[in-house]
């Protein structure tokens, strides 16, 4: 049984704790948090885990495992690092880092010491995204034209980092996994309502290798909560609602055929394809229990996470060159040469069930 410490209990660690706790193959034995308040609702949820306001008595327990980082990103790389450097497997809360930079280098700390080093990506292990990927890897989709999602609410306004590094690295995650295709450039642009504080809309593009294009419109200035996506391609496009209760994914057999050939541009005709639409049946377990036990099974039979280090390295550059874009009005920044061996460097889509 994999003993994991959790350093962070605001807004996403009791998910953590809640997970790791209910899971067979972990066990949650400590808590760390600065805030007395929430220690004590550790002690009144989780009466047998031990808390502490020090950090540090977490990873100097040699009887502590893994240890799971659920802090601001400003202290994500500090915290991982030395979690590694005391041998511990970490699973950190996204993004990986503040900088590139900084995630090569925790990266190359937990493959010199053998470590996992996991990057919670929590949409890639639900039933909805994992079912995405599928169809596109069978080729079901045809070739893959867009990637258009809209991720809005009224807040969580965060102090430290603008609305892209916090909604649009879902989206960026979730393409990273189902997309087998390169990005080379990404424009954002984007505005800030509240004097002093980062961005609170923006919109950002995404430029790959081939025709395909994606859009992100993120907002934490919305008056209802959407998270819907549209993906196409040339012989099937989908719909993705995360809110909907059933039917998360729609797949519809519509799309356009040209009548003509390249040689007699002029003459060619766009007719448009309509087709049946099906909903598949979905694996609805909780996102991060499934990733919770995936992490555990990394630990204990050495599989290699879906969301490694080198996956967290690709979308922290994504997000770097969108914030450069952001800072330079919206000019596209290129970054093909970011990528190169990194992007090839995948995990398979291993069995999750």
């Amino acid at each position: 049984m994999i003993r994991i410490g959790v350093i962070g209990y605001g807004y996403w660690g009791p998910n953590l704790v809640r997970n790791f706790s209910e899971i067979p193959e972990a066990q949650v034995v400590a808590v760390s948090d600065l805030d007395p308040k929430r220690l004590n609702l550790v002690k009144t949820r989780h009466p047998a885990i031990n808390t502490t306001d020090n950090c540090q008595d977490l990873l100097s327990d040699p009887m502590i495992d893994a240890i799971a980082i659920a802090t601001p990103v400003s202290s994500h790389y500090e915290l991982a690092l030395r979690a590694l450097e005391a041998g511990k497997h970490v699973f950190i809360e996204k993004p990986l880092t503040e900088t590139a930079k900084q995630a090569e280098s925790l990266i190359a700390e937990a493959e010199q010491r053998n470590l996992v080093l996991h990057v919670d990506h929590t949409f890639i292990y639900t039933g909805a995204v994992r079912k995405i990927r599928e169809l596109v890897a069978k080729g079901d989709l045809g070739d893959l034209y867009y990637y258009d999602s809209v991720r809005v609410n009224l807040g969580l306004f965060q102090p430290d980092i603008n609305v892209i590094w916090d909604l649009a690295v879902h989206d960026l995650s979730i393409m990273d996994f189902i997309f087998p295709l390169t990005p080379t450039a990404v424009s954002a642009t984007g505005i800030s309502h509240v004097p002093g504080k980062p961005a609170n809309i923006a919109f950002l593009t995404v430029f790959f290798d081939n025709d395909a294009i994606a859009h992100l419109h993120v907002n934490w200035l919305a008056p209802v909560k959407l998270r819907r996506t549209l993906i196409g391609g040339s012989s099937k496009m989908i719909v993705y609602d995360d809110l909907e209760p059933s039917e998360k994914i729609k797949i519809y057999d519509k799309g356009i055929t040209l009548n003509g050939s390249k040689e007699n541009l002029y003459n060619t005709m766009i007719g448009y394809r309509t087709g049946d639409m099906w909903a598949p049946q979905l694996e609805i377990t909780e996102a991060l229990r499934v990733e919770a036990q995936h992490f555990a099974r990394c630990i204990t039979q050495g599989e290699r996470s879906l969301s490694d280090g080198h996956a967290g390295l690709r979308i922290v550059r994504i997000l770097g060159a969108a914030n450069r874009s952001l800072s330079e009005g919206g000019r596209p920044v290129k970054f093909e040469w970011l990528f190169g061996k990194a992007a090839s460097s995948r995990a398979p889509l291993a069995d999750l069930a």
